[in-house]
């Protein structure tokens, strides 16, 4: 499944890899991946797969969620679907709590006790997808795990996710996107080089090429 998911990523376009020049995030740091996996909503059957192999990996990991909750926004559309697939009810989370009516971070029916699994579209540091479990966890459910499509795998979000004491998985990973990028020709063995090397630490790979820490 995870080379699946990643050849459906690389093919797509939604996850690119370019070391010269690197790509510029937003906060003005340099990076030789950029990730945008909105683009798997425009190729029905790539959705659907990534929605069956999202239900795979709850079986995996032997979560039986009554709930499935999408984070805001990109997480909400795989979490429809899932939902759909799995015939719950979904919710999703909101980056900050709405500035009128009852101001809900959760939007949709979640019940103290219910089991939910909330779905991310990528994980990168962790600090975002802790901070959309929590408004769930205050809402006394029992936070099964987050499931993303896909992850860069830096240690940081493994140290926040430890220290918050919240499950995780991803569809596929960094590494098995370099394997499959390889072995596709898209990247030489130079090139994965550097991308390994990034990910060691992605700030002072940036620093090192006049971009942002």
């Amino acid at each position: 499944m995870q080379r699946d998911i990643a050849t459906i990523l690389l093919q797509i376009g939604a996850v690119s890899l370019r070391t010269d020049p690197p790509f510029t995030w937003a906060s003005g740091r340099f990076s030789p991946i950029y990730c945008d996996n909105r683009l798997i909503m425009s190729h029905p059957r790539h959705r659907a797969e990534v929605a069956t192999g999202f239900k795979n990996l709850l079986a995996e990991q032997n979560w039986r969620p009554e709930v499935v909750a999408g984070t805001a926004t990109a997480g909400i559309p795989h979490a429809a679907w899932l939902a759909q697939l799995l015939d719950l009810p979904m919710v999703y989370v909101r980056g900050a709590a709405k500035g009128h009516g009852k101001q809900n971070r959760v939007e949709g029916r979640l019940e103290k006790g219910q089991r939910v699994v909330l779905i991310e579209d990528l994980i990168s540091t962790g600090g975002s997808s802790v901070g959309a479990a929590q408004p769930l966890i205050d809402a006394e459910a029992e936070l099964l795990g987050i499931a993303a499509i896909f992850t860069y795998g830096l240690d940081v979000a493994d140290r926040r996710f430890a220290e918050a004491k919240i499950p995780w998985v991803s569809l596929t990973t960094f590494e098995k996107l370099l394997t499959v990028a390889l072995s596709e020709e898209k990247i030489s063995a130079s090139e994965k080089a550097i991308l390994a090397d990034w990910q060691k630490d992605p700030a002072q790979w940036s620093l090192a090429r006049g971009g942002a820490g």
